[in-house]
């Protein structure tokens, strides 16, 4: 006998609470990115006059420079990262819900497989091979 005792209900709160804050992440992301956009378009640039204003020295405002480029460079890398989170936990609440249902299946399978057993008659031929029924 395996030591698992699963209780469905507990497994069942614990996938729905799960999903539900997994479900933020999404909310957050874009919260996320559209907090670096208006960070890598407010970081300003250097001119050459070294104006650090965020103009371009003639009063318009200033697109790119340094600070904007990393801060594009990093959204690059973290908006994969934050994808692959999302998707990882998806997969991980499913993998768990189809291992959840497939072991109490199984357990059902085996108290049929059981029941069908306990419900054979009696095999009482001393000379049939194997196990005899008592």
């Amino acid at each position: 006998m395996s030591g698992w005792d699963l209780k469905p209900q507990g497994i069942q709160h614990v996938l729905k609470s799960s999903a539900e804050r997994t479900s933020h992440l999404e909310v957050h992301a874009k919260a996320y990115a559209k907090n670096l956009t208006s960070a890598a378009s407010n970081a300003g640039t250097i001119t050459p006059e070294g104006d650090s204003s965020g103009s371009d020295g003639q009063g318009n405002p200033a697109h790119g420079g340094p600070v904007a480029l990393a801060l594009k460079q990093y959204a690059e890398h973290a908006v994969k990262d934050l994808q692959f989170i999302a998707a990882r936990a998806g997969k991980s609440l499913q993998g768990a819900a189809t291992a959840t249902r497939e072991y109490l299946q199984g357990d059902e399978k085996m108290a049929a497989e059981a029941q069908r057993q306990a419900l054979r008659a009696p095999d009482l031929d001393p000379n049939t091979p194997g196990v005899q029924s008592k």
